[in-house]
């Protein structure tokens, strides 16, 4: 008989663990061995659940549930996991007010641009969902304070430009940042990146990005906090003494190193308020071509791919 997979934790902090889900990671934050308080930092592909719901068990005790789920913001590949995590967990989700249309089912996300990126994750885009996710009355909207719920110690801190409502999480005793998406520790548009998990300083994911000028004040206001460890949405957390140098290098020299030369969002932004998307620049038309070609060729490479290389147990022992 078939034993039931073990998912590998990666130990950051006495209370800090990351648990990878093909591409994405999410975190679990509190001591190990204390029940029902501890917090879940976004919740990965859909694919995942069952991965999480394992690791916390071991974790936390078998029948131990968070306190809360912040998200650090919704695009798909960060709350894949909701809909089952919640239906055995009935506990609150946070997020930023102004990721909360695209959380309540009042409004989809802008588009991806699979014109950015130079390469196969980007030319993919067109096929990863945009839509917004309805949690009801689940979802709360962060503290104006900061403070990050079941987390003390922690402050939560507005990086915008991947998404409306993106936030990163800070913690100024140990120095510890999770980045979300504002910035990453490894290029998410490359397969290749992705698969061998090669740590490298990034940007955010260029295909969903939607407006770049916020994207680099975020990238600045995190470089200004000189964490000494990132765990960030994609890659591999990175830590010691040259991390903050690096996203410091980042933020001087973003419009070089992140920032796209042409694209969808790199010139005219989608504007977004507390209700949704407000307006979008129009398609370039190498990017409606870019998704027509990808659907067909890419997916089918890809995907298979992707599914040998990582999975459906990426974290299996």
């Amino acid at each position: 008989m078939d034993s039931q997979p073990e998912y590998r934790i990666e130990e950051l902090t006495p209370d800090l663990g990351r648990l990878r889900i093909a591409f994405v990671n999410v975190y679990l934050s509190g001591r190990p061995g204390v029940p029902n308080d501890w917090v879940l930092i976004d919740a990965g592909l859909a694919m995942g659940a069952a991965q999480i719901l394992s690791v916390a068990a071991d974790r936390f005790g078998d029948d131990a549930r968070p306190a809360a789920i912040v998200l650090t913001h919704g695009h798909f590949d960060h709350v894949g996991a909701l809909e089952p995590l919640l239906a055995v967990w009935d506990v609150p989700v946070y997020a930023h007010p102004l990721e909360l249309p695209f959380l309540t089912g009042r409004a989809d996300y802008p588009p991806p641009d699979p014109t950015v990126g130079r390469g196969l994750m980007a030319r993919l885009s067109p096929l990863f969902p945009e839509r917004g996710i309805d949690l009801g009355d689940r979802v709360r909207a962060l503290s104006p304070s900061g403070a990050v719920p079941g987390m003390p110690g922690w402050r939560w801190i507005h990086t915008p430009g991947h998404s409306p409502g993106h936030v990163s999480l800070f913690r100024a005793s140990d120095r510890t940042l999770v980045s979300g998406d504002a910035l990453t520790t490894t290029r998410p548009e490359s397969v290749f990146t992705v698969a061998t998990q090669r740590e490298e300083i990034n940007g955010p994911p260029s295909y969903f990005t939607i407006d770049w000028t916020k994207a680099r004040r975020s990238v600045q206001a995190l470089a200004s906090l000189h964490p000494a460890l990132v765990a960030a949405g994609h890659g591999t957390p990175m830590h010691g003494p040259m991390v903050a140098n690096q996203i410091g290098a980042l933020a001087r020299d973003f419009d070089q190193r992140a920032r796209p030369r042409r694209g969808r969002y790199v010139g005219t932004p989608a504007v977004t308020d507390e209700q949704g998307v407000v307006s979008l620049p129009p398609p370039r038309a190498a990017g409606i071509r870019w998704g027509m070609l990808s659907g067909v060729a890419a997916a089918a490479f890809a995907g298979t791919w992707l599914f040998r290389r990582f999975g459906r147990h990426s974290n299996s022992a």
